[in-house]
């Protein structure tokens, strides 16, 4: 036990939604130094009061540091619980829903996951010179109702059919996952007598037993689970022979597990039964592949058997160490270190208080269904959120450069510092509605590319730079005085922030799907708003119907046309 919780204290996967972020604001913030550096050296050489400049440099930094980043996705991981909860997931680790989107291997207990969890007796091998019913009365000498260990109900359940009576313990010693044995002391006439049933290798191996193993593996290829025992005086047990346990899989198993394969996630059996019974069971659920039991364990293989539950950690951390974000579902004390260094740890239907306490996702509802929600709803919160960071990084480029650009080419401020910050409020509450945006999940794991967002952004921004320039020319054809062409400029940014966030929404054409209730209303809204607040002169210089009218009917033009140069760029971009 003291193991196990230095193991779970220490125990943990990097998250990467937090490099994600730092990553991304790297980016921008190395575009915002090379800005101000350029703007102060323009100011130095033109004679520019710093007290002016300084101000709209802070400006420029303060638009850029995506502060609504981290709450859009808390949002929007926050409501996709809401709806897992209803779909019999807990949600223990906001993050672990990000992770889920991005899982690429899981690694599945078998018995009580896979399997039913409800053993019977299904075949008994004695020994030579032993009957079946001295076999089972050992084996329940060796069992207890108190410990709820399916294979200690299963073997007294058959004890009490056979009508067997029972032996007075001394003292019992339940199944140690370590030893792989359960044993017990009881008194035959003037001997203290030891029994222990448990893995056959095991128990073979005590009672100097050379011949049980060819037996072992028929029974085992049947799909059994085969328990050894033994008795005896102390120090002379004589191997008593082989109980065979079957535990039909779930119903609804081979085929929740076709559809993780169907999702692009590689299906990983771990269980401490022998390789002949994990090779059987593994065919019955349809899972192909190499069957190990050698340590260190491999990450290639699809059957994990002869696991001690402190091998799980060890293979949770070599898969991760192979480039996979792993998940692993546990029910048991010793599974905790596991589940808590797995990136999705996830904790059974039947799992004890520590294993939900070390997981991220714990099921309410017996197998694995309940995987498949979290993936999917993973999947789609992903592209909700590869939405906004898109979004955010094409809105940092063009609005930096057209503040920066503005100033070196046009020698004004574009656009006022109370403009500026009336536009980060209009866009980032547009763009928090992404949260709940209508979307469709990717097939296969999803995994966040900063190099090819980055490239794609500024490919986009570009575009959205050139439109920015234009609606300011335009503004200077009309006639219009400085306030005016900064309200101007305030405009074509909050149109064009609106028009950016339906066009990056589909990897597809942009009413390829529809946009979210919450999205259309937020940005309805927002064009709404600032369109009367630019009319009656709120806050800025006021601006006439007809030319915003113009404004919004070319923004309207514009996306229409970037959405067809939108679709091979990024398709584009993904191959490479």
């Amino acid at each position: 036990f003291g193991k196990t919780a230095e193991l779970v204290r220490t125990a943990g996967a990097k998250s990467h939604l937090e490099a994600l972020v730092f990553s991304i604001v790297r980016y921008l913030v190395a575009m915002d130094i090379l800005l101000v550096v350029a703007i102060i050296a323009y100011a130095r050489l033109n004679a520019l009061p710093l007290a002016e400049v300084l101000p709209f440099a802070l400006i420029l930094l303060v638009a850029s540091v995506p502060v609504a980043l981290p709450a859009t996705f808390t949002l929007a991981t926050a409501l996709a619980s809401l709806g897992l909860v209803q779909r019999g997931v807990l949600v223990t680790r906001l993050g672990a829903i990000e992770e889920a989107a991005a899982m690429s291997v899981i690694c599945s207990d078998k018995t009580g996951t896979l399997t039913q969890n409800r053993l019977t007796l299904t075949a008994t091998q004695p020994w030579p010179g032993h009957s079946e019913d001295e076999l089972l009365q050992m084996a329940a000498v060796a069992s207890d109702a108190a410990t709820q260990d399916p294979i200690d109900i299963a073997i007294l359940a058959a004890a009490n059919d056979h009508a067997i009576t029972q032996e007075s313990r001394i003292d019992f010693i339940p199944f140690d996952p370590s030893s792989k044995r359960s044993e017990a002391h009881f008194i035959r006439g003037s001997t203290t007598w030891h029994t222990l049933k448990g893995a056959p290798q095991v128990v073979a191996a005590i009672s100097f037993c050379q011949d049980s193993q060819e037996t072992t593996e028929r029974l085992a290829a049947s799909g059994a689970r085969v328990i050894g025992v033994a008795a005896g005086p102390k120090g002379s047990e004589t191997f008593l022979g082989l109980i065979a346990l079957s535990d039909p899989i779930r119903p609804d198993a081979p085929e929740v597990l076709g559809k993780l394969l169907d999702l692009g996630i590689q299906v990983r059996m771990v269980t401490g039964d022998t390789a002949a019974t994990a090779a059987s069971v593994a065919k019955a659920l349809g899972l192909a592949g190499a069957v190990c039991t050698e340590r260190p364990l491999d990450p290639g293989c699809a059957i994990y058997a002869g696991v001690f539950p402190e091998d799980k950690f060890e293979l949770v951390k070599t898969l991760q160490d192979s480039g996979h974000v792993v998940g692993m579902t546990g029910d048991g004390v010793n599974d905790a270190p596991a589940l808590k260094q797995a990136e999705v740890g996830i904790a059974v239907e039947a799992a004890t208080d520590v294993a939900k306490a070390a997981a991220s996702l714990v099921l309410t509802t017996p197998g694995l269904a309940g995987v498949i929600d979290a993936v999917t709803t993973g999947r789609s919160v992903y592209q909700r959120m590869l939405t906004y960071t898109i979004n955010k990084i094409v809105k940092t480029f063009q609005v930096a450069l057209f503040l920066s650009l503005g100033l070196l080419f046009l020698h004004t401020f574009v656009i006022s510092p109370l403009l500026v910050l009336l536009l980060l409020f209009a866009n980032d509450f547009v763009t928090m509605s992404l949260a709940t945006d209508n979307v469709h999940p990717s097939a296969g794991p999803d995994r966040w590319n900063v190099g090819t967002l980055v490239i794609s952004s500024a490919a986009i921004a570009t575009a959205w730079l050139a439109y920015i320039f234009a609606v300011r020319i335009f503004g200077q054809w009309w006639g219009m005085n400085q306030g005016a062409l900064e309200t101007t400029a305030f405009v074509g940014l909050v149109y064009s922030g609106i028009a950016n966030v339906l066009l990056v929404r589909s990897r597809g054409h942009m009413f390829s799907s529809r946009p979210g209730r919450a999205l259309l209303l937020a940005g309805t809204a927002d064009i709404v708003t600032v369109t009367v607040m630019a009319h009656f002169g709120i806050l800025m210089t006021a601006l006439p119907w007809q030319f915003l009218g113009y404004v919004l009917a070319g923004t309207a033009i514009y996306v229409a046309i970037l959405d067809q140069i939108k679709v091979p760029l990024l398709r584009r971009l993904e191959g490479r």
